[in-house]
């Protein structure tokens, strides 16, 4: 009896999360998209260079340009499914001045004012104040005013910030 293999698919599922970036972001990722598009020539004449060496099996510079040319085209399908899904971010506060994705925010903590910015999670970089709307103090951010006090749980335990100013 022969019992048929399941065929599995190199391809992962389509993502169909929406990736939020700031208007700068999209420009960047629209130039690396043009960089490496502009480099694929380039990558293929070294991949098939190396490939008229002989014997493939043994040719380890073909198997380093045919890494290279998949890691290229990989990029180059990634950034083109990212840009299809790009929601760009507005600037500024939500309704009412409610934190929203976007947003810059002035908080104090224990004596310490601190300015971050909320953004989506392929901008973030927590050391110069940017943090995502996903993160435990982004996600308990967005939709507070002025004044209110947020208390956010830290594997350190709870810290609590007061909203000083949404822009």
């Amino acid at each position: 009896m022969h019992i048929p293999r399941r065929q599995w698919s190199r391809r992962p599922p389509p993502n169909l999360e929406p990736v939020y970036l700031t208007p700068e972001g999209i420009r960047r990722l629209e130039a690396r998209l043009e960089r490496l598009k502009r480099s694929l020539p380039a990558v293929i004449e070294e991949a098939a260079r190396t490939a008229a060496y002989g014997d493939r099996s043994d040719n380890a510079e073909y198997k380093e340009a045919k890494g290279i040319l998949r890691r290229t085209k990989g990029q180059i399908v990634n950034i083109e499914d990212q840009l299809k899904r790009v929601v760009a971010i507005p600037s500024g506060a939500g309704a009412a001045g409610s934190i929203q994705l976007g947003s810059t925010v002035k908080l104090s903590t224990g004596g310490a004012v601190k300015v971050f910015r909320i953004l989506g999670s392929s901008e973030t970089d927590p050391s110069r104040g940017r943090i995502s709307y996903t993160s435990p103090l982004g996600a308990a951010l967005v939709g507070h005013v002025v004044g209110d006090t947020v208390i956010v749980e830290t594997p350190g335990g709870k810290q609590e910030y007061i909203v000083r100013e949404v822009k």
